[in-house]
């Protein structure tokens, strides 16, 4: 498996005797076992040259193996000590651990002392920043399965555009769209957002019985899962004529987005982003009403590194994918987010997302 070499090699260079990943989604990218534990004990442990293991629920060990993991897996029942099972995996291999890497993020405290009482001899230390710098590189096996979670999420857009009417509320939106998303045989990578009216003007709010009236602006957030690949794009139609403010807030949000989407390239600094964004807004007037961040990197997880930000003195590389997501949200007046999925290319940017960005009125 290309991804445990590259991580071997890494411990190599770094002296470290293995690294233990608990998370998920980094359980996923390296050993292509795709699970939620829930409270049980998921993790794969990496050596330098030894074969690594899988430990996860017993239950779940025939869809590690259907899943492609061609090393040992360490099954552990409900009434198993999981620990006492790593430490015999581990001690099977014969290997001394001095210095072990964790995901310093992810591991509870409860899971760290146990780790420790399990390997008292060894010295601890972080392997996040060794997964986050892997991981936000996507080849093109990752980016072709991103365009088509992209695709999927411009088409639920559509969906939820057709279902908009007057007394119609955001649940029953929320719903079509979801069902279709079903019929298309994906899930939704996080909760879907619909919001109306006023309540568009609240950057993460919960859909509900709201109905849709004439004059609002819908808000749409949303995003697929194909294949274990992201994808998360915002689009805020408008339903009937907005009023002359609403149309400046959007068209100021809309030319922040196509700014900062046409200043990506490699080498550019993901502060530089924001702050074109930000200053186009501010310059408009609404500075205090971009609440957040310009966006965030996209791909396993729908929140992953890095983060696009002010301080964020990170260059651009070839291969990174992150959201470009300004908005204004001005109280008693509109709310308005329009995002985008974008990936640097050599020259530029690709825009994965294509939902039309001019103002729409349903």
């Amino acid at each position: 498996m290309k991804k445990i070499k590259e991580l071997q090699a890494y411990l190599k260079e770094q002296q470290l005797d293995a690294a233990f990943i608990t998370t998920p989604d980094n359980v996923f990218y390296v050993s292509g076992f795709d699970s939620d534990p829930h409270e049980r004990l998921l993790g794969v442990m990496v050596f330098p040259e030894a074969e690594p293991f899988l430990i996860a629920p017993k239950m779940e060990v025939p869809d590690v193996e259907a899943a492609g993991w061609i090393y040992e897996t360490v099954g552990h029942a409900d009434t198993d000590n999981a620990w006492d099972l790593v430490a015999e995996a581990v001690s099977r291999r014969a290997i001394p651990l001095k210095k072990l890497g964790i995901e310093k993020s992810h591991l509870t405290v409860e899971r760290l002392e146990l780790l420790k009482s399990s390997f008292e001899k060894a010295e601890i230390v972080g392997f996040d920043d060794q997964l986050n710098q892997m991981r936000v590189i996507k080849d093109e096996s990752e980016l072709e399965l991103m365009r088509k979670a992209a695709e999927l999420a411009d088409y639920a857009i559509e969906v939820g555009c057709r279902e908009i009417a007057e007394g119609k509320t955001e649940l029953e939106i929320l719903m079509a769209i979801e069902f279709e998303m079903k019929r298309k045989g994906v899930y939704m990578s996080f909760d879907t957002m619909v919001l109306s009216g006023p309540k568009a003007a609240s950057p993460h709010g919960t859909p509900g019985d709201r109905k849709v009236q004439k004059g609002d602006f819908v808000l749409f957030d949303l995003g697929v899962v194909y294949k274990g690949y992201c994808s998360d794009i915002t689009r805020t139609v408008a339903f009937g004529e907005p009023n002359e403010e609403q149309k400046v807030i959007y068209e100021t949000v809309r030319k922040a987005e196509q700014a900062a989407v046409d200043a990506v390239k490699p080498g550019v600094l993901a502060k530089d982003l924001d702050k074109l964004a930000r200053d186009i807004i501010t310059e408009a007037g609404y500075g205090e009403y971009f609440t957040h961040r310009l966006g965030h990197g996209l791909g396993i997880s729908v929140h992953e590194f890095p983060s696009v930000t002010a301080t964020n003195e990170m260059a651009l590389k070839e291969g990174m994918v992150f959201t470009i997501e300004p908005g204004i949200y001005k109280t008693g007046v509109a709310g308005v987010r329009i995002e985008d999925d974008v990936v640097v290319t050599k020259d530029g940017v690709e825009v994965l997302t294509k939902f039309p960005k001019e103002l729409t009125i349903v």
